[in-house]
């Protein structure tokens, strides 16, 4: 048996955070070390962090890079460590994976295949290296071997997929099973999406079985540079099976799992495959070798520890509530804000908001304990933690109830008990008056009475645009971050009134839908998380209709005789917008999975859409950053652009109303 202790580390890194980064590192690296590691993965791009942008082509970025990995290099001896790094050669720049071997650079191997869909945008900043090419890029006066390039470390041979190059049909693993490399090395900077981990497991699973070799696999963990959540989870496989796997959404900086492999078996496993031919090349050009001694290894057990919550039937439930409240915590020890407020309107989108708080605060003190939560805000000068919540939760978040003439008592009393239930500090003030004199003032000046019959949109708007100075005001006093309600149904008819219930430094929800967020708070009423239980005053929330609250108590108003039922809506903006679909393809898909409708309403109904989705572009310019969480997201910033000026679907629409019309 030939032995290998192999880790990979999870890291929650900041862009452009030289010091901290380096720290983050180097923590990971001794604790590797502790372990008995001698081959650790790190993720990718985890020197500069992924999130850079355009920060990337700056020179400052690719030097300073370069000067710290030259710091964490005495860290390494004795080990082979893989720092992820971006570096210019001939006027191009690429995302490198670096092999250091005993504190020496060995090599440094490039990205094949960019991610540039979706939330990617590498082909932005980076090049792609072309297969089997090698070549010398001089560093600050330094030769290294650069290129698609593996590593034979002491008779060990090493090579890498980073991260998409696995996500792709012609995955270099291929190539690198062919050369009789037995440890691929995967750096990562893989986001979280709901339901994507089981893809990550079936390409490190199938890797290592297929190629015959061992699979490490490390990823960053937590809301890296704003809107991305990165979700953690490691993975070591070896011949098709599972060895180690980290835990995901985690609060600590780092995370290390590793396992102990040997090679001589997936050597022979591989020799066994008839179908296997392995490539004789009496040269090979990309193949970097170093002297290095692997110290004996131990058999290690298996190491799968997994998370009940992770193998329930509320999966998406669970990692709802997770991502988002990691995501909220990293931001606010990162943008170093000292809480956040919450414009309580009584309703679910601010319900739900305000509860995630609560469950940052939860999950956070039940991984972290008193003391090392707030080690992580130690920014914030005098919070006292405990292990009460909602005592910290009190301290972290205000909420407030912003009545004008047409609030009613059912949301004033479901606002007040949701904040009572969470713990949050909660305000109720009166806007009637401030709403007042803005229209005394406008009637004055121009000579119109505004009355309901002919201004309602107007009478609407400046209700939920005359609460946001206030609860600005609140936020800056606080030095806090006002968190924005808004939900993706709504961002994707523009049902928000613009520097209204749109105010606010971060969107959380926006990347969710309203039906299934309802779902959620149903689940959380009920329910809730695994080890935390269910907030059972939430039933003031979920037994309303949804409702904006802004028309006299008279007109009865919900949401969705405003635009229809929520499920509709969701389907239909997933049908246009995610499937690209247009208006008459839509029409059939509806008619197909909601036949309960006539044909003419559906008809109504796709043609709604379709106009205020063109119409409101501009606002989903303007909104608050979200979170992403799947592939249905309408950020225009990272996910789904549309032009703010269009035809608008006039032509296709037409068409509609014919066939809707020869089918009444």
């Amino acid at each position: 048996m030939k032995l290998i202790h192999v880790g990979a580390a999870v890291l929650n890194q900041i862009p452009l955070d030289w010091p901290g980064n380096q720290a983050r590192i180097r923590a990971a690296i001794e604790e590797a070390r502790n372990a008995g590691v001698s081959v650790l993965c790190l993720p990718e791009l985890c020197i500069t962090g992924y999130g850079c942008e355009d920060a990337f082509l700056s020179p400052n970025t690719v030097h300073r890079a370069w000067a710290s990995l030259k710091l964490l290099l005495p860290a390494t001896r004795g080990m082979i460590v893989s720092f992820g790094l971006p570096v210019l050669h001939q006027h191009g720049l690429f995302d490198c994976a670096c092999l250091v071997a005993d504190g020496e650079v060995v090599g440094l191997t490039a990205k094949r295949f960019l991610a540039g869909d979706g939330i990617h945008y590498e082909p932005r900043w980076f090049k792609p290296w072309p297969q089997q090419v090698r070549n010398d890029v001089v560093i600050e006066g330094e030769t290294f071997p650069m290129g698609d390039l593996y590593y034979d470390c002491g008779g060990v041979r090493i090579g890498f997929e980073i991260c998409e190059d696995a996500w792709v049909a012609n995955r270099p693993g291929a190539t690198l099973a062919l050369k009789g490399v037995d440890i691929i090395l995967n750096p990562s900077a893989s986001h979280f999406a709901f339901g994507k981990l089981e893809i990550r497991k079936r390409f490190v699973l199938e890797g290592s079985r297929a190629f015959g070799t061992s699979y490490v696999y490390a990823n960053l963990m937590g809301n890296e540079a704003g809107r991305a959540i990165y979700d953690g989870g490691a993975l070591i496989a070896s011949g098709g099976k599972l060895l180690a796997t980290g835990p995901r959404f985690g609060f600590h900086d780092i995370d290390l799992v590793s396992a102990t492999i040997d090679v001589e078996a997936i050597r022979l496993n591989q020799a066994r495959t008839a179908s296997f031919q392995p490539q004789l090349n009496s040269e090979d050009n990309c193949c970097v070798r170093v002297a290095f001694d692997f110290p004996a290894g131990k058999l290690s057990e298996e190491n799968i520890p997994r998370a009940t919550w992770e193998t329930g039937v509320m999966l998406k439930e669970e990692e709802f509530t997770r991502a988002e409240a990691l995501a909220l915590f990293d931001y606010l020890r990162k943008s170093k804000s000292h809480g956040f407020i919450v414009s309580l309107s009584g309703g679910a989108d601010s319900a739900a908001t305000a509860c995630l708080v609560h469950l940052m605060v939860a999950l956070g003190l039940k991984e972290l304990g008193a003391d090392g939560f707030k080690a992580k805000l130690a920014h914030i000068a005098n919070l006292s933690v405990t292990d009460d919540v909602r005592a910290v939760t009190r301290q972290l978040l205000t909420t407030v109830y912003q009545a004008s003439e047409n609030s009613g008592s059912v949301t004033r009393n479901a606002a007040r008990a949701i904040a009572t239930a969470i713990g949050a500090e909660h305000y109720d003030w009166e806007v009637g008056d401030v709403v007042r004199r803005y229209t005394e003032t406008i009637e004055s000046a121009t000579g119109i009475k505004l009355d309901w019959a002919k201004h309602d949109i107007a009478l609407q708007n400046i209700q939920a645009r005359v609460r946001s100075p206030g609860i600005w005001l609140l936020a800056n006093l606080k030095n806090a971050l006002l968190l924005s309600t808004s939900n993706r149904s709504e961002a994707a008819v523009g049902y928000a009134t613009m520097d209204g219930d749109t105010s606010g430094g971060l969107s959380p929800l926006a990347g969710i839908d309203k039906a299934w967020l309802r779902h959620w708070l149903r689940w959380m009423e009920t329910n809730g998380p695994e080890c935390l239980g269910p907030i059972p005053a939430l039933k003031a929330i979920n037994q309303q209709a949804p409702t904006a609250e802004l028309r006299p108590a008279g007109r009865k108003q919900t949401d969705e005789d405003d635009l229809m039922p929520y499920a509709v809506l969701d389907a239909i903006e997933r049908a246009a917008i995610r499937d690209k679909q247009g208006p008459l393809e839509v029409f059939a898909l509806m008619r197909a999975q909601f036949p309960q409708y006539p044909s003419a309403q559906l008809g109504l109904w796709v043609e709604r859409f379709f106009r205020l989705w063109s119409r409101n572009q501009w606002k989903r310019e303007r909104y608050a950053p979200s979170f992403h969480l799947d592939d249905e997201n309408l950020d225009p910033k990272t996910w789904c652009r549309f032009p703010i000026l269009s035809g608008g679907f006039e032509t296709e629409l037409a068409e509609l109303r014919e066939v809707v019309a020869g089918q009444a």
